[in-house]
């Protein structure tokens, strides 16, 4: 069983990294104006293990929603599974049959209400398993295998307001592009290299995307079958592997708070502390901290800046990220022959 564990690991893409319901918690409060009337999709979720929908299950009547819909692929793994809670015991006991999860087929779930169903005088996710397990039109299963980019998961995809979830990072170029094509609202997590990717950039460019609240450290449960790691990564005391990753960001085409936020200049520019590029005529700016008061021509800064980006304070002119130019990729970055690390070309707005 190990060495198949360790083959499966070394052979497959480890996209499974289940999110946190307090770090989902943390961002989504910022747009709980957006969601009155909505049909929320989390279409990467396995309802019996994802926090997503367990939030917004919790949260139905709170944000006003219209319908939830969850779906599960065919072969979906398990965080652990020692540890395979279902999604209706708060307090981390289980009554789960493991080996039921682990061969259930591909399916989904909808859910329209939450109410006091089960008669207990509170309206919470009891109900909403009460309702899983006695209400045959709430579980049902999909036909096919229930990938994202299956016929069935596009029809729920194109019936649905807001999509809020966490995709598979190996697919995201793909995921945010039938997002974009079916011009959805979407609130999920990736990887902040995904800033500089030739299909992501021009969306952040031309503001059809940007980043939430939330960017840096976020750790994550993983399966059991993933390989242990030297740095981040660890078991908890009750044997369940967890992943740190220290890029992770929020990807959104819903408006919030933090976008208008002006940022605040302090550094004064001068030609020796703000070198130009070798390769663009752009002035070299370390830290966003440093972005200059007075200059008003083309800067580079760290992508980190994204994170404090206002569209009414700063124009994005395009970015210095790789050897491959086009129109908005200049090249990488050089100073006196050396090369520096990723850049955002920006311009203050007069």
């Amino acid at each position: 069983m190990a060495n198949k564990s360790l083959h499966r690991a070394k052979n497959a893409k480890e996209d499974e990294f289940y999110t946190q319901i307090d770090d989902i918690a943390a961002e989504l409060h910022h747009y709980s104006q957006h969601f009155k009337g909505k049909t929320v999709l989390c279409n990467c979720d396995d309802p019996y293990e994802s926090n997503f929908f367990k939030y917004f299950a919790l949260n139905f009547n709170q944000l006003q929603l219209k319908k939830l819909i969850a779906t599960c692929y065919d072969g979906s793994p398990v965080a652990n599974t020692q540890l395979s809670l279902t999604i209706f015991e708060p307090d981390g006991s289980t009554h789960t049959d493991i080996e039921s999860i682990k061969t259930r087929e591909p399916h989904k779930i909808v859910i329209t209400e939450v109410t006091d169903v089960n008669g207990d005088g509170a309206v919470d996710l009891a109900d909403v398993e009460y309702l899983i397990k006695n209400d045959k039109n709430v579980l049902t299963t999909l036909k096919g295998n229930r990938d994202f980019r299956s016929k069935e998961c596009i029809e729920l995809l194109k019936e649905a307001d807001i999509v809020v979830t966490n995709p598979p990072f190996s697919l995201f170029r793909e995921y945010i592009d039938q997002l974009i094509q079916l011009e959805k609202k979407f609130l999920i997590i990736g990887s902040q290299n995904a800033i500089t990717y030739k299909e992501i950039f021009p969306l952040i460019k031309s503001n059809k995307l940007w980043l939430g609240f939330k960017a840096g450290d976020m750790s994550f449960c993983v399966p059991e079958y993933y390989e242990e790691r030297q740095t981040r990564f660890w078991i908890d005391d009750n044997g369940q592997k967890w992943r740190s990753l220290g890029n992770i960001c929020w990807f959104t085409n819903l408006d919030h708070s933090k976008r208008h936020e002006i940022l605040d200049l302090y550094k004064i520019y001068n030609q020796d502390e703000y070198p130009k590029y070798d390769n663009y005529d752009a002035i070299e700016v370390g830290k966003v901290a440093d972005i200059p008061i007075g200059y008003d021509g083309v800067m580079g800064v760290p992508i980190t800046f994204l994170d404090k980006y206002n569209p009414e304070q700063f124009e994005i002119v395009g970015e210095m990220a790789s050897t491959v130019v086009d129109n908005y990729n200049f090249g990488y970055p050089f100073v006196n022959g050396v090369r520096k690390y990723a850049r955002i070309l920006i311009r203050k707005k007069q």
